[in-house]
């Protein structure tokens, strides 16, 4: 059965992990996630080291068994860390060449464009399309101007009703909703849940304020 994306796609960036007690904090906030409800996660390390990026994914795979986890770039490392699927931008392998390695069990993502979508993007072979960014951010770094809600209705128009489209950027639990109603599918989250002191129950509200 095709997995079911969730209406939240929280993304854990590195700078929310704090540096000591780096392995406690990752086990205990990702069984605590799993507890509230979520079922797909992604990691995201843009300047951590292998060792790094190794150490956190091994603890969250052990801490979040049945999740679906996600990791930002690095398809080299989906084998080894028993990883779920790879999130690719430009830059990275393309969403074919990410395909070809994992296989057609794996879910891939990509980015699927800002004020329009990238030439050919729906023919590539990925799960879903990440768009934006919606609103202003400060987690993630990007070029792009925000693109708003027209910019998402825009988008979905443009792509058809299939393809899934990941909202990202700057989206709080009031804005959620309209990006949805806007045409998106799931919205991307970052510091929205990952900020406050307990992302736990942070994810909860959304999940139970999120139709």
């Amino acid at each position: 059965m095709p997995f079911k994306f969730p209406k939240v796609y929280p993304i854990l960036d590195s700078s929310c992990i704090p540096i000591a007690g780096r392995a406690d904090f990752l086990c205990r906030m990702g069984s605590s996630l799993a507890d509230a409800g979520v079922t797909l996660l992604e990691y995201r390390n843009k300047t951590g080291s292998d060792a790094e990026i190794l150490a956190d994914a091994s603890v969250l795979r052990s801490a979040m068994p049945n999740i679906k986890l996600i990791l930002d770039d690095r398809v080299d490392l989906i084998e080894q860390l028993g990883f779920d699927g790879v999130h690719v931008d430009a830059g990275d392998l393309s969403p074919a060449a990410a395909r070809r390695q994992l296989g057609s069990h794996r879910i891939i993502g990509t980015f699927g464009g800002s004020d329009r979508l990238l030439p050919g993007i729906l023919d590539e072979p990925a799960d879903y399309f990440s768009i934006g960014p919606v609103f202003p951010t400060t987690t993630k770094q990007t070029s792009n101007p925000p693109i708003g809600l027209e910019g998402v209705r825009r988008l979905r128009a443009t792509s058809g009703p299939e393809p899934v489209l990941v909202a990202a950027a700057g989206i709080t639990l009031a804005t959620a909703q309209s990006v949805l109603d806007a045409g998106a599918s799931m919205v991307a989250v970052s510091a929205a849940i990952f900020r406050p002191s307990d992302p736990a129950a942070e994810v909860r509200r959304w999940i139970e304020t999120l139709k």
